[in-house]
């Protein structure tokens, strides 16, 4: 059963939900003048509401970590998907600080620690107060990870006065030693709660990811900072989660029954809440598909290829929704059936068979809206489309996850027989073969087919000296693009800089 604690927080919440699109020049912070601590569940539900917009969409945070990569492409197709520009710039590496997908996910990022921050300034209980500070947190490390300085503010200080700014290596101390301190007082549960081990998992990515926000052209890895990332996967591993046999009940209208894996996710209430999650399969599938999608989103053939044809990650067909749709979950490739065999077509009447072949801009009538691979990583909440919003709880961190970092740690630190271990162990539940050697390349591979359309993909290749690469459909890029620019309408803060060659 879900939480009754969060559902109530979620209706609450949608009073305070203008106060999550401000900009900076109002410091996107809701004012204390007349908070007291009657309202703080109501403030603590605001800021679970304000996750919504950056992260429960692909088109946000998540566009910002994936189509950067060379795991998605948005093609424009003739007129569709054109909008100016702003999808191939992200895939090219092309971007400039006025990019509107850059600029809003700042704002709105921003928005969640400043909505955390009026908690606190709101009389909050301990418990209160550490899943408040925990959110802020998780936001905070998005804003490093993306810009590389974080602004902030104390509950309390004038909201009319620009915020601070804390460069990389302050915010790294910041957040290790937030996450610490609120940890004994976060609970231990359930999953769509900010808790203990969400904590824990957010201070493993600041340990694992420090070298490469101290220096991305050259990242580097301390061998205290991996030990902690060992030490913390290890005391996560106590708390019983267990990899998931089908890979993609994770993601099920039902995951927070399903998944045993799952360990901080966003409550979404079907037909109710206000999630854009349902954008996964929009932005992806055909026109002519049940639910009818925009022709997208897909992924690219050098990609798809790392996975073994036994991998189950690869998709398969779904009980609920390829029974009730044809379509099936993973990567959609080939002809494209409804629930009854019958081949679909598309809207020129010719076989609606997803290619591998896609390029940045498809400009054969025939074949511009079959080209790309598609993906369907959250099954499809058939009981709740359309105007309802589904079902599925958005996941921000799986203990897959943990695991692949304790080995990536080991790794880095010449444990390659344990890391190698760990990684034979997973690839043997995803139905894949296992490997006689583990390298950082063949581990940033796997991290890729574990973890794919879940917004690490570009963290994870500055991470492994991989994100300047060229790709396909992508030249090799130069190193000003390792952080985004400060978008153009936020600089009235003078204590933002703008990063170096925008």
């Amino acid at each position: 059963m879900k939480n009754k604690y969060i559902i109530g927080l979620a209706v609450v919440a949608l009073s305070f939900s203008a106060c999550t699109k401000l900009d900076e020049n109002l410091n996107g912070q809701v004012s204390n003048s007349g908070v007291g601590g009657g309202n703080v569940s109501s403030l603590l539900g605001a800021t679970y509401a304000a996750m919504i917009g950056p992260y429960q969409a692909p088109w946000n945070w998540s566009a910002l970590q994936e189509v950067t990569s060379d795991e998605l492409i948005v093609p424009t197709r003739a007129g569709d998907w054109d909008d100016n520009g702003a999808w191939r710039s992200l895939h090219l590496h092309k971007w400039a600080p006025d990019h509107s997908r850059i600029s809003d996910v700042f704002r709105d990022l921003n928005s969640i620690s400043y909505v955390a921050t009026s908690v606190l300034g709101a009389n909050p209980t301990p418990a209160q107060a550490a899943q408040a500070r925990f959110l802020r947190a998780f936001a905070q490390f998005s804003i490093l990870d993306g810009w590389g300085q974080v602004p902030y503010r104390d509950a309390g200080e004038d909201v009319t006065k620009p915020s601070r700014v804390r460069n990389a290596a302050d915010e790294i101390a910041y957040l290790i030693a937030e996450l610490n301190a609120i940890i004994p007082d976060l609970p231990n549960g359930p999953a769509n709660l900010a808790n203990k081990n969400a904590a824990k998992v957010l201070l493993m990515k600041v340990y694992l990811n420090k070298g490469a926000f101290l220096n991305r052209a050259a990242p580097t890895f301390d061998a205290a900072d991996m030990a902690k990332v060992i030490t913390l996967a290890d005391e996560i591993a106590t708390g019983g989660y267990v990899l998931n046999a089908n890979y993609f009940d994770n993601f099920a209208p039902t995951n927070n029954v399903l998944s045993q894996e799952n360990i901080f996710t966003a409550q979404n209430i079907a037909g109710s809440s206000g999630s854009d999650l349902d954008g996964q399969w929009k932005c992806t599938l055909h026109y002519n598909q049940n639910p009818n999608g925009y022709n997208g989103f897909s992924s690219l053939s050098n990609f798809y290829n790392k996975f073994e044809a036994t991998d189950k990650r690869r998709g398969s067909a779904y009980t609920g929704q390829t029974n009730v749709s044809g379509i099936r979950v993973g990567f959609l490739v080939g002809q494209q059936f409804d629930q009854n065999g019958v081949a679909l077509k598309d809207r020129k009447g010719n076989p609606l068979a997803f290619t591998p072949e896609v390029a940045i801009i498809e400009r054969d009538p025939n074949h511009l809206e079959v080209a790309g691979i598609r993906v369907i990583k959250y099954p499809i909440d058939y009981a709740n489309t359309g105007s309802k919003k589904p079902d599925n709880d958005w996941v921000y961190f799986r203990y897959s996850d943990v695991l692949l970092m304790k080995a990536e740690a080991q790794l880095r630190t010449s444990q390659s027989a344990p890391a190698l271990t760990i990684v034979n162990s997973l690839r043997t539940v995803r139905g894949a073969s296992a490997l006689g050697s583990l390298t950082l390349d063949i581990l940033l591979d796997e991290r890729g087919r574990e973890l794919y359309w879940e917004s690490f993909r570009r963290q994870d290749l500055i991470r492994f000296g991989k994100f300047l690469d060229a790709w396909q459909e992508k030249p090799a890029s130069t190193a000003k693009y390792l952080v985004f620019p400060i978008p153009d309408n936020q600089l009235g803060n003078p204590n933002l800089q703008q990063n170096p060659g925008y």
